[in-house]
């Protein structure tokens, strides 16, 4: 693999990848398309037009651990959901050899990436400023999903991970030997983690498993003349809703938009039981899960916003440990 490569710009990896996006949209037979990088964080994502006008969105893991296995349960989950009566998703596309995940060399990285094609979603991300409406319309589909995902069994060939310890899966680099933490950083991480995995064991062991999205924010939520589009099912896993709702909350800003989207959730079936001190905990697992992305990720602008991001962490860590002991 060449580090070299992750050390360009943004830009000069976006056109990068943009090469390989051709190289897999002609899998598909598309040729003479107009491609626009859309986002290019954990994974890069591109709109794809065709001459008469057709809209694809082509995602190709640059970041993400994700296995074929598990993006292959990823498609047959998006799959499922996309059948769940008042659910929207975009729909992935198979290939020209009927495949829906299609892998190709990224020589100037040293790496084969692999790509999913999916139907375009009209509309605007709701993002960070989110309504009422939208807050619970989001509520209700999170319910409804999790209602019906119950029964979602993936195939021989699919895999995915379960979020029952903090780090969901991924390699750890914030308490392993790759740890860049101060000595006072690293213990007070430590003994939050611990009571971190306590509270989601206590979770899990009192609640049954299924498979979740895992990443369910605003910036993930489509919404186009009054109606929700659900993407961006990447992280799926096993875990518990209580791990769904933390994640949005997370990425909220009052306490009146929490509330709302629980109203959307009630309105469907009953909010899966936890205490304060159990939410708590994973809302900050979400931010240490973030924290470790940031020492992991080739991402250039995501690699300069790990100083400010560690100590705003630090103090939210504080604040924690300094309410569990009272």
């Amino acid at each position: 693999m060449s580090t070299d490569f992750f050390d360009s710009t943004s830009q000069q990896q976006i056109e990068s990848f943009a090469k390989s996006a051709r190289e897999i949209l002609a899998e598909y037979g598309l040729h003479d398309v107009e491609i626009t990088c859309i986002n290019y964080e954990f994974n890069a994502t591109f709109k794809v037009v065709t001459g008469n006008g057709d809209k694809y969105a082509l995602r190709i893991n640059v970041n993400s651990t994700r296995t074929p296995s598990n993006m292959q349960a990823e498609i047959e989950f998006v799959n499922f959901v996309s059948r769940i009566p008042g659910l929207k998703t975009p729909r992935p596309i198979a290939n020209n050899e009927d495949r829906y995940i299609t892998s190709v060399l990224h020589a100037e990285s040293g790496r084969t990436v692999h790509g999913i094609l999916y139907t375009w979603l009209e509309g605007e991300e709701i993002g960070d400023e989110p309504n009422y409406e939208q807050l619970v319309t989001v509520g209700a589909a999170m319910a409804t999903m999790h209602q019906s995902s119950r029964q979602f069994k993936p195939s021989d060939m699919a895999e995915l991970p379960t979020f029952s310890d903090w780090l969901w899966g991924t390699e750890d680099f914030l308490l392993s030997d790759k740890s860049r933490l101060t000595p006072e950083q690293f213990a007070a991480i430590k003994d939050a983690i611990a009571i971190i995995e306590n509270d989601t064991r206590n979770l899990f062991s009192s609640n049954p498993i299924q498979v979740i999205h895992g990443d369910l924010h605003g910036w993930n939520l489509m919404w186009h003349e009054g109606e929700l589009s659900i993407f961006d099912f990447d992280d799926c896993g096993y875990g518990i809703p209580h791990q769904d709702l933390a994640v949005t909350f997370y990425y909220l800003d009052t306490p009146e938009q929490a509330e709302a989207i629980l109203e959307g959730y009630r309105s469907i079936c009953e909010i899966p039981a936890y205490s304060k001190a159990q939410m708590s905990s994973l809302l900050l697992q979400r931010r240490l899960v973030l924290l470790n992305y940031l020492y992991e990720t080739n991402n250039p602008e995501h690699k300069a916003m790990l100083p400010a991001y560690l100590e705003k962490t630090m103090e939210r860590v504080g604040g924690f440990l300094t309410d569990v002991r009272g």
